[in-house]
């Protein structure tokens, strides 16, 4: 199963398992990671669940949609390795992921 690490705003990082066809929103949530609202479910509908993709990992992670990027709109402090989470598919090729989530969501 792959392992993503998750490192909110005081560094404090927190390495889960991610079942293979799961969000990393929803490894998230699932282990009660800190930092990731997610409001709407996993639904692209707000910006709760908003990360920072490592940079080494930006290329394996995807460019984000048309809607996703729509949604961004809203997130605060976005950077050019902003994604929400919950539209980042886990793979067997994300192990060992790393995101940021920023200091305050929405």
């Amino acid at each position: 199963m792959p392992k993503i690490t998750y490192i909110d705003a005081a560094g404090t990082e927190r390495v889960v398992d991610a079942p293979v066809g799961s969000t990393v929103m929803e490894a998230a949530i699932r282990n009660g990671v800190p930092g990731i609202d997610a409001e709407c479910g996993g639904a692209c509908a707000c910006a709760t669940c908003h990360v920072y993709v490592d940079e080494a990992w930006q290329a394996a992670t995807g460019e984000p949609g048309p809607m996703e990027e729509d949604m961004l709109d809203f997130a605060s402090d976005v950077q050019p390795n902003s994604r929400l989470s919950c539209q980042i598919k886990v793979t067997d090729a994300l192990d060992g992921l790393i995101v940021r989530t920023p200091e305050h969501q929405g």
